[in-house]
């Protein structure tokens, strides 16, 4: 077994894809129309990514207000990563909100960003092994 798809309330389909596709460099694994003002949108951070986000437009005032704060404020997503300093820049010149400065701790070389909702996200190099 393996996790195929996280779900991640989104004000708006086009707004997000803007932003994971296009900011953040994701690829767009699936958009399929579902009819009733509904799609079904896949994003990964790479083509063969085995687990990708599957972006739910929040449609109840519930799912409204949970936009962006899905994990209660903490960081809700690792995004990892086999070059941090290059990946760091790149996400820095795009515009990317970085809540801290990059820091290396015992699980490898990290940095707190958020999203365009707020969403935290961890960018992470891990140590490789010995």
């Amino acid at each position: 077994m393996h996790l195929g798809s996280i779900a991640l309330l989104v004000r708006d389909y086009d707004e997000a894809l803007a932003y994971y596709v296009g900011v953040l460099g994701f690829h767009l694994l699936e958009d399929t129309d579902l009819g009733q003002d509904k799609r079904w949108v896949r994003v990964a951070p790479a083509a063969a990514a085995e687990t990708g986000l599957l972006l739910a437009r929040a449609v109840t005032l519930a799912q409204q207000a949970a936009v962006g704060n899905q994990s209660g404020g903490r960081v809700f997503l690792f995004l990892h990563t086999e070059s941090f300093q290059a990946d760091y820049t790149r996400l820095k010149a795009r515009g990317v909100r970085f809540l801290e400065e990059p820091r290396r701790e015992s699980y490898g070389h990290v940095v707190v960003f958020a999203d365009l909702y707020g969403n935290r996200w961890d960018l992470l190099e891990q140590p490789q092994p010995l």
